[in-house]
């Protein structure tokens, strides 16, 4: 397993996986020291396991591009293990349909939607963790769409999104 300046850590080997408090600070650190501000730890043992098992380590001020999962399989759950989250719902022009607040150790820590929705999420605390299924295999080419209306990971336009979403919450 490698750490150090990766986007994404390598899959979990093994028979048992286990979240434990050691995991947990490594992934939040690696996630303040990546680029993105988030580093995925991939629990499935290989993409093409047919649930795929993510947990994210989130620090604020990353940029979750609005998407949607277009593969009619392709319900996903996401869950705060810790810190909390402004998740959010749009219609096929970019205006927020719903948004609502995540926070892990309370009754509204989870939320679960069907393929072809809008979705995104902005961080609200540091060293946030989100446990995410979605049934698989994985492939990156039709895993996801991105919103047509919104900038690039990479643009200076994406950190004003951050910004402008963050103030629903």
């Amino acid at each position: 397993m490698k750490w150090l300046s990766k986007l994404a850590l390598d899959n979990f080997k093994g028979d048992v996986f286990r979240l434990d408090d050691t995991l947990i600070a490594r992934g939040c650190k690696e996630a303040a020291a990546s680029p993105r501000k988030r580093i995925i730890y991939p629990v499935q043992r290989t993409q093409a396991d047919k649930v795929q098992r993510l947990i994210n380590f989130l620090q604020p001020g990353t940029y979750i591009r609005p998407h949607l999962h277009p593969e009619p399989h392709a319900t996903e759950s996401v869950i705060v293990h810790r810190g909390a989250i402004g998740f959010l719902i749009f219609d096929n022009d970019g205006v927020v349909k719903d948004s609502f607040r995540l926070t892990a150790g309370t009754d509204a820590c989870m939320t679960d939607m069907v393929p072809e929705v809008w979705h995104s999420f902005v961080v609200l605390q540091p060293d946030t963790v989100v446990i995410e299924f979605k049934k698989g295999p994985y492939d990156s080419k039709t895993d996801k769409r991105f919103a047509e209306w919104t900038p690039d990971e990479q643009s200076t336009e994406a950190q004003i999104m951050v910004k402008k979403l963050t103030n629903e919450f």
